[in-house]
């Protein structure tokens, strides 16, 4: 298939699979349908057909496209006959191609009236192996070249990737649309559990790079290396956001807290893979009401105060502390390293101080050399 046609191709499935899928009438979708097969096949006409419980076809669709000059009544509603060519189309599964649909055996006996100014045709399966739901046809008007073999293989790629989206639309396939979700969950964990660990890794190697290199760097690369530093940081905020929408409920759907209790255990498992060593959870409570603006702030506070633990303490133990208690959330992070350097800038802690405010709370924070580093986070709930 020509690189140009099978990107075509990919970009009006991909849009008619976003629109089935958002649209609360999948209906409202067969217009577009017949739109981007007829600009596909470059076709004079095309038209979706579904099929009815006693196999019949009827025509759900139309579009004659852009460059087609011969008049035609409306063929929307018209019922076409079980024998018909495109019938048998979406009984089989198997496409049809005719060079002109009045002469050849297959098609002329059940061509209607109003088509028999057209003369070649092409009919593909519209649906998938488990549901079909009819058929996509396209014709072009008479004297016109025949359809290719490649332009039959683009339509029947495409009518099968429309349908897909129609029966999923539909809810017809309860284990495809499933199928669905847990690829998003899939990809979600991946950005979560590889990407940001690796950006996260990224961030901490180049902030004790500039700690090496402080005072020897001149002022633009200094600031080249901090607005680097800055760039990840925010990268790594629109993978998590992008993971949030993934792992909400449904597309359109407002999201909902994904389970706050395993984003505290990954959150501490990344931090021990960078620190070499597992900091100890203890979780108390039930995490999973904790409204979904708290659960937010929690789980950036967590990610600040080990980010700091990671990246200035060289502490060798570490402990967080969850509890879950009628009247709001606590967390604590307690390590046994040097303390908060006094050169190490604080717009981390500031974060959290924040974060804390914004929801209600308060953020202590005590360090020395001698004792290590203790965050207390708590927030009210209720």
């Amino acid at each position: 298939m020509d690189s140009t046609l099978a990107r075509q191709m990919l970009a009006a499935s991909t849009e008619i699979t976003t629109v089935a899928l958002s649209a609360e009438d999948p209906e409202t979708v067969l217009p577009m349908v017949v739109r981007k097969a007829a600009a596909l096949a470059e076709a004079d006409l095309c038209l979706v057909m579904v099929r009815g419980d006693d196999g019949r076809l009827t025509v759900e669709a139309a579009y004659g496209g852009p460059s087609s000059t011969v008049p035609l009544a409306d063929p929307v509603g018209a019922v076409l006959s079980t024998r018909s060519a495109a019938a048998r189309v979406a009984r089989s599964g198997v496409a049809v191609v005719v060079d002109d649909v009045i002469d050849d055996p297959i098609t002329a006996p059940y061509v209607p009236a109003a088509l028999r100014v057209y003369g070649p045709f092409a009919a593909a399966p519209f649906g998938t192996r488990e549901r079909r739901l009819g058929a996509l046809a396209v014709y072009r008007r008479r004297g016109a070249s025949t359809f290719t073999r490649v332009a039959v293989d683009v339509l029947t790629a495409f009518a099968a990737q429309a349908g897909m989206a129609l029966v999923l639309a539909e809810g017809s396939t309860a284990r495809q649309r499933i199928a669905v979700y847990q690829e998003r969950e899939r990809i979600a964990r991946d950005l979560h559990d590889v990407i940001v660990q690796r950006l996260y890794a990224a961030g901490v190697q180049l902030e004790v790079l500039e700690r090496r290199l402080d005072g020897r760097l001149d002022t633009p690369d200094a600031r080249r290396l901090a607005e680097t530093m800055d760039q990840i940081d925010q990268t790594i905020a629109e993978v998590r956001a992008t993971v949030r929408t993934l792992t909400s409920a449904d597309p359109g759907t407002p999201a909902q807290a994904p389970d706050l209790a395993e984003s505290m255990r990954s959150e501490v498992r990344i931090a021990g893979e960078l620190l070499g060593r597992p900091p100890k959870l203890d979780i108390e409570g039930d995490l999973s009401d904790v409204p979904v603006a708290v659960a937010d702030h929690a789980r950036a506070a967590l990610r600040e105060a080990l980010s700091n633990v990671v990246r200035h303490s060289g502490a060798r133990s570490v402990l967080v502390r969850v509890r879950r208690t009628p009247y709001g959330l606590l967390l604590q992070v307690v390590d046994d390293g040097c303390g908060v350097p006094r050169d190490v800038s604080k717009r981390g802690l500031r974060n959290l101080e924040e974060r804390a405010t914004a929801a209600g709370g308060r953020c202590v924070i005590t360090s020395s050399p001698d004792s290590g580093t203790t965050v207390t986070w708590e927030v009210p709930l209720g």
